[in-house]
């Protein structure tokens, strides 16, 4: 899972970044026009691995993680200007969700908060960036058609980007229209950004955190929202001691972190959930979308596994907790055998059987 932070300069989008992953980034970086996005992987807690590697005292434990990338500062009118270069363009592309960062808290140098004013600017370039896209394929197909190629599958792509225009020049997202699967196959290389989930990650200062509840109410309009302190959070992610931390944080009124509640946020608006693998080498938790299959599973973890999927030997990581062994779940008939068309739940331990 891959989310990239867009906010405006100066929005703390690098803050945020070093507060989610605990890195040591440059904050004053980009303001310096450095090009290169900052990139951190971090791992998507969960009590329920903890527990399970406590059990197996496996030799190695993962967790599922998520990929976070900090691109540089959004420049009004940076769509057709180019502050925004090709490239950055096209690794925004490959994101699965974006997070818009807003700034809420007062800056010498920027003045007064306006986060409403802010994500609709950034808005404002996401969905010109999109119109580029389809104005421009628009007019390759009408080259094509003066010239005699007027083929069924060119007049069907038409027909649908026509209406992803029409919902562009209304200030819509690509994401709010409904698409059939046909539609959906037609556009699928242009990897649109307003058709990615979009969430607003509202930068409060430790003045005002937690005392937003008008700008939220306006931005949950048309967003998904959820508020940091980022100076705080940033200071948080660098204690060592865990009384210090609790310290800290009851200080701020703030139960979890924000590197928790981002992950649990992300997992909920993209629609993940975790299944589990266990056993004396690895214990492992793999994210995959609600409502995917066991074959579907398999393949996350190895082709050849969803290639030869014969069964998959099923039971939850609950059940186990609460037996304390494999056993016992089995004892306890709570191990069942799936085909290829369970849908997985949240938490499931499987284990594939399988044959190539």
């Amino acid at each position: 899972m891959k989310i990239g932070l867009l906010g405006l300069p100066n929005s703390g989008k690098t803050t945020i970044f070093n507060a989610l992953t605990k890195s040591e980034a440059e904050v004053t970086a980009y303001a310096n026009n450095k090009a290169e996005p900052n990139i951190a992987i971090v791992d998507v807690g969960d009590e329920r691995i903890n527990t399970l590697s406590d059990m197996y005292k496996p030799k190695k434990t993962t967790y599922a993680t998520i990929e976070l990338v900090d691109f540089i500062g959004f420049a009004k009118g940076s769509a057709r200007e180019g502050s925004i270069s090709s490239a950055q363009m096209s690794l925004i592309k490959t994101m699965d969700a974006i997070a818009l960062v807003a700034r809420n808290f007062s800056d010498d140098l920027m003045g007064n908060p306006t986060p409403c004013t802010d994500i609709e600017t950034i808005d404002t370039e996401l969905l010109l960036s999109d119109l580029i896209v389809a104005e421009n394929r628009l007019e390759r197909i009408a080259w094509n058609f003066t010239r005699g190629k007027k083929t069924t599958e060119l007049e069907s792509e038409e027909r649908v980007l026509r209406k992803i225009q029409e919902e562009l020049n209304n200030n819509r997202h690509i994401s709010d229209l409904d698409l059939n699967s046909e539609e959906e196959r037609l556009i699928g290389g242009f990897q649109f950004v307003t058709k990615k989930p979009l969430f607003v990650i509202l930068n409060s200062g430790e003045d005002n955190f937690g005392h937003n509840d008008k700008i939220i109410e306006d931005l949950r309009r048309k967003y998904k929202i959820i508020e940091f302190s980022g100076n705080f959070e940033m200071e948080l992610s660098r204690f060592s001691s865990d009384e210090e931390t609790r310290l800290f944080m009851e200080d701020m009124g703030i139960t979890e972190s924000a590197h928790n509640r981002l992950t649990c946020f992300a997992y909920e608006m993209l629609g993940y959930i975790s299944f589990i693998t266990v056993g004396t080498d690895e214990v492992r938790a793999w994210a995959i979308h609600n409502g995917d299959t066991a074959v579907e599973a398999a393949g996350t973890i190895h082709s050849d596994l969803s290639r030869g999927f014969i069964r998959a030997e099923c039971f939850s990581c609950d059940d186990l907790i609460e037996y304390g062994s494999e056993k016992g779940v089995r004892d306890g008939g709570h191990f069942h055998l799936e085909g290829k068309g369970y849908k997985v739940k949240d938490g499931d331990i499987l284990n594939i059987r399988f044959s190539v």
